[in-house]
């Protein structure tokens, strides 16, 4: 056991190329007490585990949407607008009736908003289907599910033996069995997803599902977890060889770039003007204010006398231009927006360039944003705006 899952296990599994026929009797030949595992996990669920409203249900309807809501948020941030969402969107039908504009308005926020929209495609698609889906594949099909998905829904919804696997489980798995196969692999993806599946054993899915995803965000946390109180800890290998913060492993780390936003909001009377968002960049068909990028910072006098900025305005001569704030950071996935926003005054009468949507500043609240922009709003706008 003490030279366990590294080179030598995934050859076995890839030697037998029979999906894993063989793994159990690898498992409990390498000294894993899998039964041991799952009732341990289960035990300790009963003691901590959370209480969550799509924990108290069995629509799949209602345990999609929070799923969706909890891929990239953490549940303290997604419950209040799990809550939100499924009050105005009780159900398939509400939801694939509703315009999308209405639907982003409800995720902003949550970020990563491919994910509303494809929670709205399928909702059309599953309206027209008549029902939900039922099985893994069907449910697997749906625009924006993947895996780990599909595998919860059909887990807590139906009950079928579907292993999820999430950051948590990752996490768990591969401290307590020492894998040094990265996760952000094809044969890492491959490998966890088997050992999820002969760890869950015969246990109940849904209830050994919401016990190893609550130990990995309660118990083994990603830093600094209690490893003292810890159910698992006379057997986990992390601990033993002092490794709790090496596993779990990824080949490489996620390039970061930086780009310089450089925002406008135009006063001209009542009014201002807007810009929706097209494809093939973030924050797909969310509204912001009037933009243009630079490939670097720019001193205020620079920025002012560019010539991007000179093509937004053309002959338009502004009553005054004030900075509301520079250099905000917001950090996405794997780029970094450094912004400035500045308040910019026409006269009442003036029209502002034809590229942007004339609104009332006191309907911008009706449009959704993305949260860097709203920020904005809050500096810009009075409370009743």
């Amino acid at each position: 056991m003490e030279k366990f899952i590294s080179n030598n296990f995934l050859k076995k599994v890839w030697f037998l190329r029979c999906k894993y026929l063989f793994l159990p009797e690898i498992l409990r030949k390498e000294g894993f007490d899998m039964q041991e595992f799952a009732e341990k996990l289960l035990g300790w669920y009963r003691e901590n585990g959370r209480s969550l409203p799509w924990r108290d249900t069995q629509d799949p309807y209602r345990i999609w949407v929070s799923e969706i809501i909890l891929q990239q948020t953490r549940v303290a941030q997604g419950y209040e607008y799990y809550e939100r969402f499924v009050r105005r969107f009780p159900d398939v039908r509400s939801l694939a009736d509703a315009d999308e504009d209405e639907v982003m308005k409800y995720w902003q926020g949550l970020g990563y908003y491919s994910r509303a929209r494809h929670l709205h495609a399928a909702a059309k698609s599953v309206a027209a289907m008549g029902r939900f889906p039922a099985t893994y594949e069907e449910v697997r099909h749906l625009q924006g599910v993947g895996d780990y998905t599909a595998a919860a829904i059909c887990a807590f919804a139906y009950g079928l033996p579907c292993a999820v696997v999430d950051g948590n489980v990752y996490r768990v798995i591969s401290r307590w069995m020492g894998i040094d196969e990265p996760i952000d692999t094809t044969a890492g993806k491959k490998l966890f997803a088997a050992l999820a599946r002969e760890l869950m054993g015969n246990a109940d899915a849904a209830l050994y599902n919401q016990a190893i995803m609550d130990f990995g965000a309660l118990q083994c946390t990603p830093s600094s977890p209690n490893c003292l109180f810890c159910p698992l800890n006379d057997t986990c290998r992390a601990l033993r060889e002092g490794k709790v913060n090496e596993w779990p492993r990824k080949s490489k780390k996620t390039k970061v770039t930086e780009r310089y936003f450089h925002y406008i909001f135009v006063r001209s009377g009542a009014y201002t003007y807007i810009n929706k968002r097209g494809k093939g960049d973030i924050w797909q068909h969310l509204y912001e204010l009037p933009l243009f990028e630079t490939d670097r910072p720019m001193a205020e006098e620079e920025l002012l006398a560019s010539s991007e900025w000179k093509a937004f305005f053309g002959d338009l001569e502004p009553t005054t231009v004030a900075l509301v704030e520079k250099g905000v950071r917001h950090v996405l996935s794997h780029r970094v927006l450094i912004a400035d926003c500045h308040e910019v005054v026409l006269a009442d009468e003036a029209l502002f360039n034809h590229r942007f949507r004339r609104v009332l500043v006191s309907e911008l609240q009706n449009f959704a944003v993305p949260r860097l922009v709203s920020h904005f709003f809050s500096l810009l706008l009075e409370p009743n705006q």
